[in-house]
C-alpha cells in the first residue's frame, strides 16, 4: 500500500520537567493543531524524564517540542536515538553542545563568528570579582549555561551589582559575559537555508523571560529593516553557526548588532518556541511560510528518515 501523508502518524512531545514547561505545552498544542491539517497526530504531555513506553519507533515519527531541560539538552534525543525513533530536530551531540552556551560560543568562534568574552563558574563563592571586572569590564550578563527562555538572567553594572547578584545564586552551571549593547536580531534556519531576520525590541532593553511571554512588552519587526550587507552577514553567520554546531533540520540563531555595525553571536536554539507568534514562525513568515506550512516543513526531514528506515515511499 502506498504511504500517504494521512497514514503517517506523528507524536508531538511537549511539557517536560524544567522551568519552560508551560511554554512547551503551548508550543505542543500549536504544533499538533497545525500538523493535523496534513497528518495523523497525537499530543503527549511528558512529565518525567523518559520516553513513554507505549510509543513504538516503527509506528510513529516523534516531534519533540520540549524546551530547555531534558528536551533540548540532548537527553531526550539520546533516548530517542537509542530506541530507534525518527525524530525532528537536532541529534544528541548538537543538542548538548547548543544547550551549553559556553561550549557553543567556543565552537562558533572557531568557525569565524564573533562572540563576546565570557567566563564559566559553578560556585558563586569562588568568583574573584575584581578579576572579572578587570577582564570583562563593568557591564556584564550572568546567566545559566544550560537553560533557555532567558531564565535567571542578570544584567550587571559595576562591582556592587555583581557582588549582590552572586549572593543570589546557588551552585550550578553559570557564565558571566561581557555585555554587548545594540539591536537584537534572530534568524531562523530551515533545512539548511536561512529564513527572514526578526528584530526584537523589548521595552526596557532587556529580552528576559517576562518580556518574552508577556503580551505587549516586546515589539518585533519582521522582516527587520537592515542594510543589505548586514542582512547578508547575519544570514551567513547564522548558517555558519548552525553548521559548526552540527545542527539538523531547523534552529534559531540569535545575535546582537552594535552601533559600529559588528554582529555578536548569542546562542543557537535547537528547539525554539513554536506557537504561531514565536520568533521562528515570525522568521519563517518573512520567507512565505504560514504556521501550518512551517510545521509541515519542520517535521518533513524526520518523515523522510522514517520512510527510508522502514523502506516506505517518501511522503
Amino acid at each position: 500500500m502506498e504511504l500517504t501523508k494521512k497514514t503517517i502518524h506523528i507524536t508531538v512531545l511537549s511539557g517536560g520537567v524544567g522551568p519552560e514547561r508551560d511554554v512547551s505545552l503551548a508550543s505542543g498544542s500549536a504544533v499538533s493543531d497545525a500538523l493535523r491539517k496534513n497528518f495523523s497526530v497525537d499530543l503527549v504531555d511528558i512529565d518525567e524524564a523518559k520516553v513513554p513506553a507505549f510509543l513504538d519507533p516503527n509506528n510513529t515519527v516523534i516531534f519533540p517540542v520540549i524546551h530547555g531541560t531534558f528536551g533540548e539538552d540532548g537527553r531526550l534525543q539520546s533516548l530517542l536515538q537509542k530506541q530507534g525513533f525518527s525524530f525532528a530536530g537536532s541529534e544528541t551531540n548538537a543538542s548538548q553542545l547548543c544547550m551549553n552556551k559556553v561550549r557553543a560560543k567556543k565552537v562558533v568562534k572557531e568557525a569565524g563568528v564573533r562572540v563576546s568574552e565570557d567566563c564559566f563558574f559553578t560556585d558563586p563563592n569562588t568568583v574573584v570579582v575584581d578579576d572579572i571586572l578587570r577582564s570583562l569590564g563593568p557591564d556584564l550578563v550572568i546567566k545559566p549555561t544550560d537553560q533557555g527562555s532567558s531564565v535567571a538572567l542578570y544584567m550587571i553594572r559595576g562591582k556592587d551589582e555583581l557582588c549582590k547578584a552572586l549572593t543570589q545564586l546557588s551552585s550550578g552551571n553559570w557564565m558571566i559575559e561581557k555585555r554587548v549593547f545594540g539591536r537584537e536580531f534572530t534568524v531562523g534556519v530551515l533545512d539548511h537555508m536561512p529564513l527572514g531576520i526578526v528584530e526584537v525590541i523589548p521595552q526596557g532593553g532587556v529580552y528576559d523571560y517576562k518580556r518574552k511571554y508577556t503580551q505587549g512588552s516586546t515589539d518585533y519587526k519582521f522582516p527587520a529593516i537592515l542594510p543589505f550587507d548586514l542582512e547578508e552577514e547575519l544570514k551567513s553567520k547564522a548558517m555558519d553557526s548552525f553548521k559548526a554546531c552540527g545542527c539538523r533540520d531547523f534552529a534559531r540563531v540569535d545575535f546582537i548588532v552594535c552601533e559600529d555595525g559588528y554582529s555578536h553571536f548569542l546562542e543557537v536554539n535547537t528547539l525554539p518556541g513554536l506557537t504561531a507568534t514565536s520568533l521562528l514562525p515570525k522568521s519563517a513568515s518573512c520567507s512565505g511560510y504560514d504556521f501550518p506550512s512551517l510545521a509541515k516543513q519542520l517535521v518533513q526531514p524526520a518523515i523522510n528518515r522514517f520512510s527510508k528506515l522502514n523502506l516506505l515511499p517518501a511522503a
